[in-house]
Parts: C-alpha cells; sequence; structure tokens
C-alpha cells in the first residue's frame, strides 16, 4: 500500500503496484483492469495520481487503453523468432557489441522466499530459493551488478565458479529454456550498497532492469535486478 513516508512519489508507488499485479498475473493479459474511479477508491488518492501512474505502465507497453472501452493488461503475442530477438543476456549483449562478456565475483546463496518474491516465483513464502550475485563487465571493467532470484533443486549447482558463463547457457544443460520474459527499465541514482558493488560515487546515475523470465513447463520462474553504470553502458533492443 501507498505511503506518504515512501521517497517515491505516490503515482510511482502506485505504478510499482499495479506492474506487480501484472507480472504476476493477477491481472491476467487481456482483462480490464479497475476503473480510475474504482483505483481512486482503493488507494486513496486523486484521479490526477491514478492516471500518473496508469500513463507510467502505458508507456511500458504493459497496458493498453481502449477509448469507450477502459484499459486492459496488454497481450504480448510473439513467436519463438521474436522472442529469440528480444531476450538477450549479459553474454549476448556484449558479444553483439564485440566486447566479450566476463564474470569478476559470483556468489551462490541458499534462501528463503519472502512474500514478495514468493509472488514473483510462484511459491509459497519460505520455499527454499537460490540467490545468484554477480559483478559482470567486458574484462577488467565492472559494468553491472545482477541478483537472480530462482527457485532451489538439488539438481542444481551450489559452487559460485558454474555460475560465472552465460546464466542462460548455464539453464540449458538442465534442460531449462526460457520462453517467456518481461521487464522494465528505469533510471536510478546509486545507493551506498551498489556504490560499494560497483565501485562508483555517490550519486552516479544507474540504469535499472528489472526482468522476469519463465518456462511454465518445467515450472522455472526468474527473477532479476540489474544494475548497469550508466555512464559505461549502452543498452539496446532490436525490432524486424
Amino acid at each position: 500500500m501507498v505511503s506518504t513516508q515512501n521517497n517515491q512519489p505516490l503515482y510511482a508507488q502506485i505504478a510499482d503496484e499495479l506492474r506487480l499485479n501484472i507480472q504476476t498475473e493477477k491481472w491476467p493479459e487481456g482483462e480490464r483492469i479497475p476503473t480510475e474511479m474504482a483505483l481512486c477508491d482503493i488507494y486513496h488518492v486523486s484521479r490526477i495520481t491514478i492516471r500518473k501512474a496508469i500513463n507510467e505502465l502505458v508507456s511500458e507497453n504493459l497496458l493498453d487503453r481502449q477509448r469507450a472501452k477502459g484499459t486492459f493488461v496488454k497481450k504480448m503475442v510473439a513467436d519463438d523468432s521474436d522472442f529469440a530477438t528480444v531476450i538477450k543476456g549479459f553474454t549476448q549483449e556484449l558479444k553483439e557489441q564485440g566486447k566479450r562478456a566476463t564474470t569478476l565475483e559470483a556468489t551462490l546463496t541458499k534462501s528463503h522466499a519472502d512474500h514478495k518474491i514468493a509472488k514473483y516465483l510462484k511459491i509459497q513464502p519460505g520455499d527454499d530459493i537460490l540467490i545468484l550475485e554477480r559483478i559482470r563487465g567486458d574484462g577488467s571493467n565492472r559494468l553491472a551488478y545482477f541478483k537472480t532470484h530462482f527457485i532451489y533443486l538439488p539438481t542444481y549447482s551450489m559452487k559460485s565458479s558454474d555460475y560465472y558463463g552465460s546464466f542462460y547457457e548455464y539453464l540449458k544443460t538442465k534442460d531449462i529454456r526460457v520462453d517467456k520474459q518481461s521487464e522494465y527499465i528505469e533510471a536510478i541514482v546509486a545507493n551506498r550498497s551498489l556504490q560499494k558493488l560497483l565501485k562508483v560515487s555517490e550519486g552516479d546515475p544507474l540504469l535499472k532492469r528489472v526482468r522476469f523470465t519463465s518456462q511454465a513447463s518445467r515450472d522455472f520462474y526468474e527473477y532479476t535486478e540489474c544494475y548497469y553504470i550508466g555512464n559505461k553502458y549502452r543498452y539496446y533492443l532490436d525490432f524486424d
């Protein structure tokens, strides 16, 4: 629920909650969301605030306004070739730029899902998960910090050294090939923790990329937060 004690503007807090409804499929693709007035009643804010929150998700291609009908969760229609073009791991991204992706540090921790992560991974709070944290770059240069959450299985290696390469290539060795993805990107300022991890200064800009991938047929779900150093990295999207 939104809070006046939160540093984020109210519309941004509401946008986060609406986004979560879409990502956890509480609002399935194609479903009409509550009206602006209904959302005003739910969040106890003005219609202008609700409209700003919805506009943010429309700009992210998550919602679709239809005149005289309402606002609907956008249907994502893509064939396999479209998906292969859009979804790119860090290794593939740098390869296309003529660079070699490297992992400078990697740690793997077994933990328990909190309520937020449980929703993302479609499990129960307290269930076992793995948290993979990596510092990635193009040699000796730090470019990004990745924090990946996925469901624990005994078949996964618990050796951090096994995750220095492409995470998606590692998943293929377990016969997991993600076939659905959603993500959003926003600009943020590095907090103290990220300053230390990425060796950047206070106030330096970062690109935050939040990714959800899955292969439902294998009960695989991933939630990753990626933080790229703003003045060292460019994120490219290819559309045919």
